[in-house]
């Protein structure tokens, strides 16, 4: 549990209970052949990863913003630093609770290196939205160009300490974002033919 108040997704008890076909148990437990890598993931590692992970990055996050706000406006560069690992922190945070509690997706079953590149995406995709504008970030002052910069410098080697990877960690990272679109596009035809299907038999009916 996260926060004494975020749920597992997929439960213990529903793991025992039989009800899912895909969930396979062996001497070291329950686990899934993850969808993007094809890998053995046990659940109970994953789900102990994940807290272990966001415990750390809660603690950062704390720390922080406790240096933050003893930081003069004054110095605004040390601001922005501190600015730029909150937004990090903060986005694992929010990653996190978002896949632990998610029960309807196996797709959230991953191993910690391809959770590592998850996040990795969505700190460069938030980064851009923050240099466009798009985003009404909390964790940014008025002016955030200091903030971007520091982490175009600093984003992978926070999350390398954060998740203890090493550096090649982040080096698979295309190839799982080239399964997830084949993944996509599979399912994207799948639906086009079973549409298809559907029209022929009731167009065929009428």
């Amino acid at each position: 549990m996260l926060d004494n108040r975020f749920q597992r997704g997929f439960t213990r008890e529903r793991l025992a209970s039989g009800v899912e076909p895909r969930v396979r148990k062996d001497d070291d437990g329950y686990y899934i052949m993850s969808l993007t890598e094809n890998a053995k993931v046990y659940f109970e590692d994953y789900y102990r990863f994940l807290e272990i992970t966001y415990a750390n990055a809660t603690q950062e996050k704390t720390t922080l913003l406790q240096k933050l706000i003893a930081t003069p406006a004054k110095s605004a560069e040390t601001r922005a630093y501190y600015q730029a690992r909150i937004v990090i922190m903060d986005l694992v945070l929010r990653t996190i609770r978002r896949l632990y509690t998610d029960g309807s997706n196996f797709g959230v079953i991953m191993t910690p290196w391809c959770f590592g590149t998850v996040v990795l995406e969505k700190v460069e995709v938030y980064r851009d939205r923050i240099g466009k504008g798009e985003v009404d970030d909390p964790n940014i002052d008025e002016y955030p160009y200091y903030v971007i910069k520091y982490i175009d410098e600093i984003y992978k080697s926070a999350l390398l300490e954060l998740f203890d990877f090493p550096e090649k960690a982040f080096r698979m990272r295309w190839q799982y974002s080239e399964l997830l679109r084949r993944y996509s596009r599979v399912l994207s035809d799948i639906t086009t033919r079973l549409n298809s299907v559907l029209q022929s038999v009731k167009n065929f009916g009428a």
